[in-house]
């Protein structure tokens, strides 16, 4: 079991609190060449094993050309896999410079400083450094372990409503006109324009399920190796 960093934004990781929000999707970072229509899923052992490893092949079904030579493998992990999410974040004010010191480093807080999450929304109280970006956030200072259920490619466009619910959008309502409140699929279209800008792109995607832990990843280790 191995244990990455993965970042989200602060409205998604809103959404993975509420339990709103169980997979996400990253485009792969080398695109197959253009012709290559399916990706199929590859690895050794039982049935089972294969079904649920998260290496994978390109194919062209009319010639039979695969791509890359060999199998591709998910940078996020495999199914049982770890990712602590790093989140916007500050911590006391204390941590910022002064005439007399210099910042400290997020690196570097002392693990019992007090942290705040501003997917939480702004602070009721206490005196705290200025917003700082997710991918400064120490391993230790992470409260959510997602557990990675299953790895999957496919085409950014084919994401169903079902999944674009999954993915934190929220779930449409049908209005009394008989309309429905919104498109969740073009929702996030939308939301993934905001990030990527690629969505008429239609690159391929990594499709990570995940179940949600509420705790820090090496709290959770540790709860698991104790048992």
């Amino acid at each position: 079991m191995k244990a990455r960093p993965i970042l989200f934004n602060t409205d998604m990781v809103k959404a993975i609190l509420a339990g709103q929000k169980t997979q996400t999707r990253r485009a792969l970072r080398d695109q197959p060449p253009a012709n290559m229509s399916d990706a199929l899923r590859v690895g050794a052992g039982p049935f089972e094993a294969v079904r649920k490893s998260g290496m994978f092949r390109f194919a062209n079904k009319k010639n039979g050309d695969m791509w890359p030579e060999g199998p591709l493998i998910c940078p996020y992990g495999q199914p049982g896999d770890l990712l602590y999410v790093r989140e916007a974040f500050s911590g006391p004010h204390c941590m910022e410079a002064t005439e007399d010191f210099p910042a400290l480093a997020p690196s570097v807080w002392p693990k019992d400083c007090g942290i705040h999450y501003w997917a939480d929304g702004n602070p009721f109280y206490g005196d705290w450094t200025r917003p700082r970006p997710s991918i400064h956030m120490p391993r230790w200072a992470s409260r959510l372990t997602l557990e990675i259920t299953d790895v999957r490619v496919e085409r950014l466009q084919g994401i169903s409503e079902l999944d674009a619910i999954h993915e934190g959008i929220a779930v449409p309502e049908r209005l009394p006109c008989g309309a429905w409140s919104h498109d969740a699929v073009q929702e996030f279209c939308e939301l993934w324009d905001s990030i990527y800008s690629n969505w008429d792109a239609n690159p391929w995607v990594w499709v990570v399920e995940f179940k949600a832990h509420h705790c820090n990843v090496d709290a959770l280790l540790r709860e698991r190796e104790a048992a």
